[in-house]
């Protein structure tokens, strides 16, 4: 990501936060009609301690310099989240400029992990990258999302396939609520490896292919590991109950494990069970 992709990255991330944020939320008086949601920027600066000018100058993605303890304040005015806060922090600082690029290769799955995997027989779990390409998934998951053995690797992207393929957005209930969960994400890696240019041309193709794409990214959040309740109406299952836990995986190849653990007193399991009765398709990952 060069300088200027990087300021207007941080100029977006601005005002999409500032717009969340009520006066009353903050503890300002509401005042008359505003013409746009949320708090001005001035009202921000205002809370934050700085200078409107400086304020405006940093929304408008201009090159100034902004210390840690300024950027917490503004962090603390548009009461960010711990994962919002780190992303600002990467943006505004370049903090994760430095960071090691991985290179192109599929990241190798470790035994105890595809143990894992296998283990968690009634949870369907995915296992993915930095850029949120899928490298592993076991038997449940296969039957409750697609056989991602039969896509090529170059296509086994979760951000893509949510847009692409028919399963995906017929499988949820509510689409964008999926969607919002994987966006989240994407865009805290999106802030932790500015250097790397690929998450610029990726976003670029997505914009040009998927015009429903940009709303949902302007509208995402910053989270590292979302926990949200997700309701499916599988093809041959019907009605679904899952709590998603997206879990980071220690080690130098960046992994997380996105676990969908069926809702209790619900029927879910016992219809992945039924799933899991039918033939499987291959489990766990193409690497085995």
């Amino acid at each position: 990501m060069n300088q200027q992709t990087r300021l207007q990255a941080l100029s977006a991330f601005l005002k999409a936060q500032r717009a969340k944020v009520s006066p009353e939320a903050a503890g300002l008086p509401a005042g008359g009609r505003r013409r746009t949601p949320g708090l001005r920027r001035e009202e921000v600066a205002q809370l934050a301690g700085v200078s409107p000018t400086w304020y405006a100058w940093l929304e408008q993605g201009r090159d100034i310099r902004a210390s840690s303890s300024v950027l917490d304040c503004v962090a603390a005015a548009l009461k960010l989240t711990s994962d919002e806060r780190k992303y600002l922090f990467s943006l505004a600082l370049e903090t994760g400029a430095g960071m090691t690029v991985l290179k192109e290769e599929q990241p190798e799955i470790s035994p105890s992990l595809r143990t894992i995997l296998q283990e968690l027989r009634n949870c369907p779990t995915i296992i993915s990258d930095r850029r949120c390409h899928i490298v592993g998934w076991n038997q449940a998951a296969s039957h409750v999302f697609l056989d991602f053995e039969q896509l090529p690797h170059e296509q086994r992207n979760m951000i893509r396939l949510l847009f692409t393929r028919k399963e995906f957005r017929s499988l949820a209930v509510n689409w964008e609520h999926f969607v919002s969960g994987f966006l989240s994400i994407f865009r805290a890696y999106y802030g932790q490896y500015v250097e790397d240019e690929w998450y610029e041309q990726f976003l670029g193709e997505m914009r040009e292919h998927h015009p429903d794409f940009q709303p949902l990214w302007e509208q995402s959040r910053v989270s590292s590991a979302p926990e949200v309740l997700i309701e499916f109406r599988h093809a041959k299952a019907g009605k679904m109950l899952f709590h998603l836990t997206s879990l980071q995986v220690q080690g130098e190849s960046d992994l997380r494990c996105s676990v969908y653990t069926p809702v209790p007193d619900s029927s879910t399991e016992a219809k992945i069970n039924r799933l899991m009765e039918r033939k499987a398709p291959p489990s766990v990952s193409p690497a085995d």
